[in-house]
């Protein structure tokens, strides 16, 4: 076990430090989660316009409140590039100490310059599709490259200046002038080529470059076993595996959730398996490594007599956030960190949920997610709200009985160490 924990801390602490402070993944991690709850409050609507009542759908349709709720759902949940074309840009800026939001505007101008409008006789519109989910891959490059070259213009002092008793907001809209023409102009004569050239344009260019590998990596039950696996590992060492992770693989996980939203309001079979709600409600169950089987058989120990005073104390503040995803008391006030003891069903528990959820879904005994509930929506409700079938939240209770079955023999060795401890003092 100490050679165990010396390579994680020699060989891959270091790795995972440097992917954690990493500025581009912070920035795609902190845009994407700005639009956050737009996704939660466009899922509300349809929930709300798709609830699982015989009849329902067709009731609101007569009364002609249906169109509305799916406006809704479009007007929030259909923004998720738009936005995070703006928040990715902002989040790198706000990095390098340069104002995010001109640099947010500036790239979400130049989105809105590479996608191509539909003219008709109202005049000229961009497609909501573009700016959903199909626009993140694009928003990502876009953004990135945008906060980068901003701040090289400010910090090269490159801008327009203004005196100094001149308003800020004033000053700060002057000095996007020469960095926002800039990339704007960039941008428009890459559209005017790939458009001049009859070729594709930088939306379905981006979904081949970045779309098709992430796909392959995060659309499939082995490459989401490996994604799930250097989640745990990350978390081990103390760096929190989401924020490294999904900020790689969510706009992968979002796109399909998007795709399957799509195909639902479009009458149509549910594409994908795996989204953002398969991960966040039947994967990490509790929270990273799947621990709300830790959390279940700690409260279920702390109940008798003879257990140790550690377990009792940790109890209370270890089960209810757990209950709600959130495992950061259990990870760093167990600790599951640095474990050796509980490493290998902190790896093991989550894949197994998504062998097993996946054979559920893939076979057709479970409904595919097609809404997001808030990441804290306690499970068994979540697994209702994000299939629309009570069959999901069955799927839930299997999934965690399975992972208290498999935490409960390291635990018990954890707890034969505390009353170790106890008993030397």
């Amino acid at each position: 076990m100490d050679r165990i924990n010396q390579f994680l801390e020699e060989k891959m602490l270091p790795v995972a430090s440097k992917l954690s402070a990493n500025k581009a993944l912070i920035a795609i991690r902190d845009g994407i989660t700005l639009a956050m709850p737009l996704i939660i409050i466009g899922s509300l609507f349809m929930v709300i316009a798709s609830f699982p009542v015989p009849g329902w759908e067709d009731w609101l349709g007569k009364v002609g409140v249906a169109g509305y709720l799916w406006k809704g759902v479009d007007s929030s949940f259909g923004l998720i590039g738009l936005i995070a074309s703006f928040g990715i840009a902002y989040s790198l800026t706000n990095q390098y100490g340069v104002d995010g939001i001109s640099s947010g505007i500036v790239s979400l101008s130049t989105f809105i310059t590479v996608t191509p409008f539909v003219t008709s006789d109202a005049g000229a519109g961009m497609p909501t599709g573009y700016m959903a989910a199909k626009g993140l891959f694009i928003a990502i490059i876009l953004g990135l490259i945008n906060g980068y070259v901003y701040q090289w213009f400010i910090n090269r002092d490159i801008r327009i200046k203004l005196p100094e008793t001149v308003p800020s907001a004033v000053s700060k809209s002057f000095s996007a002038i020469i960095p926002g023409a800039v990339l704007i102009t960039f941008w428009l004569i890459v559209f005017g080529l790939l458009d001049a050239f009859s070729l594709p344009n930088l939306h379905d260019v981006a979904q081949v470059v970045l779309g098709k590998p992430l796909g392959l990596l995060g659309s499939n039950v082995f490459g989401t076993i490996i994604v799930v696996a250097l989640n745990s590992l990350f978390w081990f060492v103390g760096i929190h595996g989401g924020n490294v992770v999904n900020s790689v693989m969510q706009p992968v996980w979002i796109a399909n959730l998007d795709a399957n939203r799509e195909a639902y309001q479009a009458g149509l079979e549910l594409p994908h398996i795996f989204t953002v709600a398969f991960m966040d409600n039947f994967i990490y169950i509790g929270g990273g490594g799947a621990t709300i089987g830790l959390v279940l058989v700690l409260g279920y120990l702390a109940r008798k007599k003879k257990t140790s005073q550690q377990t009792k104390v940790l109890a209370p503040i270890t089960v209810v956030p757990g209950l709600f995803n959130i495992n950061e008391p259990t990870m760093f006030g167990l600790p599951v960190v640095l474990n050796v003891m509980l490493l290998l069903p902190f790896i093991i528990a989550p894949i197994v949920n998504v062998v097993v959820a996946y054979f559920a879904m893939s076979t057709g005994l479970v409904p595919l997610t097609r809404t997001v509930a808030t990441w804290t929506m306690p499970p068994i409700i979540s697994g209702f709200l994000t299939t629309g079938s009570v069959r999901g939240s069955l799927l839930q209770i299997v999934l965690i009985v399975l992972d208290v079955l498999l935490y409960l023999p390291f635990f018990l060795a954890v707890e034969k160490r505390f009353k170790q401890e106890e008993l030397g003092h």
